[in-house]
């Protein structure tokens, strides 16, 4: 069975956190006009579950030797009832916080309904080791469409099954498949190490500190309207810099009036930008694929007294582009078990200033038929990571979708709503200011 293999360095990664840090996974939620039903939603999962070889698995064995196995249960649908749309928050806080049971499967979903409107939320959660931001809104995409096809009874007979996607490593540049590659990773570490040391990049203070086991991650959402997206957009291009600058700058200034205790000195900070690796691998990878295809580059910035919220978004923007040209966004893949580890073993400490995962403008239909597509975002868990300011970004129908998350209690909720409202102030200025 092409669908039974070992566990990737990246995948292995993500279970031990799933298993050992309470949990690590994605969490993707649409919010759908058109009223779903329970038994078209189930209907749904058995589809896709039968058509992804990956959500007809399971991981199996100890943690230093875990193993993809086909056959797994199936797909959990839960059926929450809520009286107001802002409830769906509280579900999906529940689902971050809640790991996998990987041993049964890798995926879960849960439909809530209001019973006063003919509108839903669809919520799946994911396995990290099987999936990033960008293929669990493909897959959502994927089930409404199918939602439409049960509801006016036009469902094929024969639905096509795609095949497992190989370890990554399988999937990089022939310059990383050598024994060298290994050589890289070493010094990719080596090279953060030295940035470290150089840099000492402060982080926001930890307000109580408790073991990992007993962290949980909040969430709050923000969303910005057509106008104001589409002038930030512009307002990049005019600036000569992308919305991942903008958006960093934005999170690093909200954290440095945060923690800067002497307006004239300058302060380090740290910022983490995941990367989409699909147009850099060296197969094809098709949209409809699941899989962790994502890196990391971690960039280093001195903030001084004068510094301009463009001035940032700039220098982050160059030091992302300067990254990218290089191999170590595969060094970090290869090196993420180390990376992981040696975040764990230092529960007390922030790995990163910041940390940011925009997948951009999502070009998936709104319409399904009976079904319509009003908004869709994404999260993952990040309550092992004490700490850090992470958001995670989507913009669809052209409006930007901001989940922030955060480990509590080192962060509590009202330092939590300054940062994310003196991060949406300083988008807004930037925009029409």
């Amino acid at each position: 069975m092409k669908a039974n293999r070992k566990l990737a360095p990246n995948e292995q990664s993500m279970e031990i956190l799933n298993c050992c840090a309470g949990s690590f996974n994605v969490v993707t939620t649409s919010h759908i006009q058109g009223g779903l039903n329970e038994k078209i939603v189930r209907q749904a999962l058995d589809l896709i579950q039968s058509r992804h070889p990956r959500l007809n698995s399971r991981i199996v064995g100890n943690l230093d030797s875990l193993r993809f196995v086909f056959g797994a249960a199936k797909i959990p649908l839960r059926v929450v009832y809520k009286q107001e749309i802002e409830q769906w928050q509280e579900v999906a806080c529940e689902e971050v916080n809640q790991p996998i049971e990987s041993h049964k499967g890798l995926v879960r979903a849960v439909l809530i309904i209001f019973s006063e409107e003919k509108r839903n939320y669809l919520i799946t959660t994911l396995h990290h080791a099987i999936s990033d931001g960008l293929s669990t809104v493909q897959l959502h995409s994927e089930i409404l469409n199918y939602c439409h096809k049960i509801a006016v009874n036009k469902i094929e007979d024969n639905i096509s099954t795609l095949l497992p996607l190989p370890p990554i490593k399988k999937l990089m540049p022939k310059s990383m498949q050598g024994i060298t590659a290994p050589i890289k990773g070493c010094l990719l570490l080596l090279r953060l190490q030295l940035k470290l040391l150089w840099y000492r990049p402060k982080t926001l203070i930890f307000e109580k500190f408790v073991p990992i086991k007993l962290r949980r991650c909040a969430m709050l959402h923000k969303k910005l309207n057509q106008e104001t997206t589409t002038q930030l957009l512009e307002n990049c291009r005019k600036n000569k810099t992308t919305v991942q600058g903008a958006l960093c700058a934005a999170m690093l200034l909200a954290v440095a009036k945060k923690i800067k205790t002497n307006d004239k000195a300058s302060l380090n900070l740290s910022c983490s930008s995941y990367v989409d690796l699909r147009k850099r691998l060296k197969s094809t990878i098709s949209h409809e694929d699941l899989g962790v295809l994502a890196s990391a580059i971690t960039t280093f910035h001195t903030l001084g007294a004068n510094t301009s919220f463009w001035d940032l978004a700039r220098d982050v923007r160059e030091k992302l582009k300067i990254n990218l040209e290089t191999e170590d966004i595969f060094s970090y893949v290869l090196m993420t078990m180390k990376i992981y580890s040696y975040a764990l073993s230092r529960p007390h400490k922030a790995p990163v200033t910041v940390g940011l995962t925009n997948i951009g403008q999502i070009n998936i239909p709104s319409e399904y038929g009976l079904f319509k597509l009003e908004e869709i975002s994404f999260t993952v868990s990040q309550a092992v990571f004490g700490g850090v300011f992470n958001a995670a970004v989507t913009t669809y129908q052209g409006r930007m979708l901001l989940n922030f998350m955060f480990s509590e209690p080192s962060i509590s909720q009202d330092t939590m709503e300054t940062l994310v409202n003196d991060v949406i102030s300083l988008i807004i200025d930037a925009c029409y200011r």
